[in-house]
């Protein structure tokens, strides 16, 4: 075999080529044990950035608006820790934010229980360093959810 198939195209990357030659890596979330589709099922990137830029844009909004009341300047050094207080809020009490809600997401633990108040607190904080959402596993599951147990479900 040359060497080329084995590590795959650029565009296609190790895993197609893992699977042209009859590796069988299941769907997203299999090894967590959870369905394919439907309710329960691990969101796909696209809803979950969807929601992330919804609750990016609401608490920027609020920060311009509410609280440094048009100075952007100042606006802009609220958005992050305010971000970080609604959605540790929200998901620690609901397991949702309402970006999440309207994509139709929610955070649980692996068993399918609401996460916790110390996981939601260190998901939120991981989650603003911006780094550990942009690393996945095949599962499409972030170092932010994979370092405190949670994953994002379809509701």
């Amino acid at each position: 075999m040359d060497t080329r198939e084995a590590l795959g195209s650029w565009i296609d990357g190790p895993r197609a080529a893992a699977e042209k030659m009859g590796a069988d890596f299941g769907h997203r979330g299999e090894r967590l044990g959870l369905p394919k589709e439907g309710p329960g099922s691990i969101a796909g990137p696209g809803r979950r950035i969807g929601a992330l830029f919804v609750d990016g844009w609401l608490v920027a909004l609020i920060s311009y608006g509410l609280i440094a009341r048009g100075d952007q300047a100042e606006a802009n050094l609220w958005t992050s820790p305010l971000y970080f207080l609604v959605a540790a809020l929200m998901l620690s009490t609901t397991g949702t934010t309402v970006g999440k809600r309207l994509f139709g997401l929610r955070v649980v633990r692996l068993d399918g229980r609401r996460a916790t108040i110390p996981q939601v607190l260190l998901r939120t904080l991981l989650l603003c360093l911006v780094v550990p959402p942009l690393v996945w596993d095949r599962d499409t599951r972030g170092l932010h959810d994979k370092a405190v147990g949670t994953v994002e479900v379809r509701i």
